[in-house]
């Protein structure tokens, strides 16, 4: 997925996947997934997925700062 964020380009092809963070099963429609890149220039995103009745019913990319995301994989 590929996605503008004031005017960076965050794209899961190009970038690092650093964890991967599941939450339920397979066709759990509150279940969800979310992945923490890294870009080659050091920036860092959250892609997200989800089921309908999930915290992500939509795909998605969020931007993160290192601080964040340090947060994020100590709480995953």
């Amino acid at each position: 997925m590929k996605k503008v964020i004031c005017k960076v380009e965050y794209d899961t092809e190009n970038a690092e996947l650093v964890k991967k963070f599941t939450s339920g099963e397979f066709g759990d429609a509150a279940g969800y997934e979310e992945s923490l890149y890294k870009t080659n220039d050091g920036k860092y995103f959250l892609y997200v997925n989800g089921g309908a009745e999930s915290v992500y019913p939509a795909e998605n990319i969020k931007r993160m700062s290192a601080a964040k995301a340090d947060e994020w994989l100590l709480s995953h």
